[in-house]
């Protein structure tokens, strides 16, 4: 586990649609996978419960002054000996905390049994009823988890300068509960929260804008969970609106799309919606074979930005520019952004 921030210019990835088929007419407790279990707060020993939540306190007040010495000093030993990525993150959100107050959500419980990591684990918490998740129920996904007890505990931050959550990962040591991850989200992207882009979705959706309303059900699904690897009845209710709106010529599920730009033909493997400041803009990522030459690379971007809004123009209305990325089979990739108004 680590640390994640503000978004940059990269993939976010957005969690999984999970899918219950549970036959009973009654809400019923869903039972625990082998080696891997979850207990809601309302399942957990009222001490087990104070000592999460008062950790969690602890944990934000400390990043609330920048205290990264001793949030180092009470984080498991893999953390500690990797914490560059909480250092920066806890850094890069102080002037959010700093002044704010904040409030702890009900925590979860997960406990991985066995002797080796877990390469995926699954929890499913609180209870479940016939049509899946209920308003206190969560799904986790977590992978290479070593065994162990973890907290999930979610922070609302509030009074500062923007909206947030924290999501600090816990995990017990003798009776202490030790960092193991640390997880800062803005509760806005651009300026909106989800519900409006829930609602813009929406009004695309009625206007036959199936692209631009599939990008903006993404993003607010990023805001609508705390972490990308957590499920909740909200998140699931946006997946079946995705689910309802998404092109057929959108890169999904690991297929490409094909997109011809300037006489060569590119395959995109991600398209998807990124805030930066107060502008939202539309990011595609596409496969290269080199990109050292930076000149030749750029060129090949901006065909593919003005190809992207040939094709598909309503994302004029909804977005402010275009991203591209071209990657190489590395990883290593190049990008260039570009106006929607420069693009001819």
């Amino acid at each position: 586990m680590g640390a994640t921030s503000k978004p940059t210019l990269r993939n976010r990835r957005h969690g999984r649609r999970w899918l219950w088929l549970l036959l009973l007419s009654a809400p019923v407790a869903v039972p625990p996978a082998h080696g891997q279990t979850c207990q809601s707060a309302a399942d957990m020993e009222a001490s087990v419960r104070s000592a999460l939540e008062t950790t969690a306190k602890r944990y934000f007040d400390m990043s609330a002054r920048g205290d990264t010495a001793g949030l180092r000093q009470n984080s498991i030993a893999t953390v500690a000996a990797n914490f560059a990525g909480i250092e920066n993150a806890v850094k890069e959100n102080q002037p959010a905390f700093a002044g704010a107050q904040a409030t702890v959500r009900p925590p979860f419980l997960l406990t991985a049994e066995g002797t080796e990591p877990l390469a995926r684990a699954e929890f499913l918490c609180g209870i479940f009823g016939r049509s899946g998740q209920t308003k206190d129920s969560a799904g986790f996904v977590l992978t290479n988890l070593p065994p162990g007890k973890y907290g999930v505990t979610i922070l609302d931050i509030h009074g500062g300068r923007t909206a947030m959550t924290l999501t600090l990962i816990l995990q017990q040591a003798n009776t202490d509960w030790r960092l193991a991850g640390f997880y800062a989200r803005s509760s806005q992207a651009a300026g909106h929260d989800a519900a409006w882009y829930i609602q813009r979705a929406r009004d695309f959706k009625a206007k036959s804008q199936n692209h631009n309303a599939w990008l903006y059900f993404r993003e607010a699904v990023s805001l609508s969970a705390p972490v990308d690897f957590m499920s909740t009845l909200a998140t699931d209710k946006l997946y079946d609106e995705i689910q309802a709106v998404q092109p057929a010529d959108v890169p999904a599920n690991g297929k490409a799309m094909d997109l011809s730009a300037g006489g060569e033909t590119c395959h995109v493997t991600d398209f998807f919606p990124l805030p930066v400041g107060n502008d939202l803009h539309v990011v595609v990522k596409y496969q290269a074979v080199d990109v050292s030459d930076t000149a030749h690379a750029f060129q090949e971007n901006i065909a593919l930005i003005k190809a992207l809004v040939a094709e598909f123009p309503e994302l004029r209305e909804a977005f402010a520019g275009v991203v591209a990325r071209a990657v190489e089979p590395s990883g290593h990739d190049y990008g260039t952004l570009l106006a929607m108004k420069e693009i001819k």
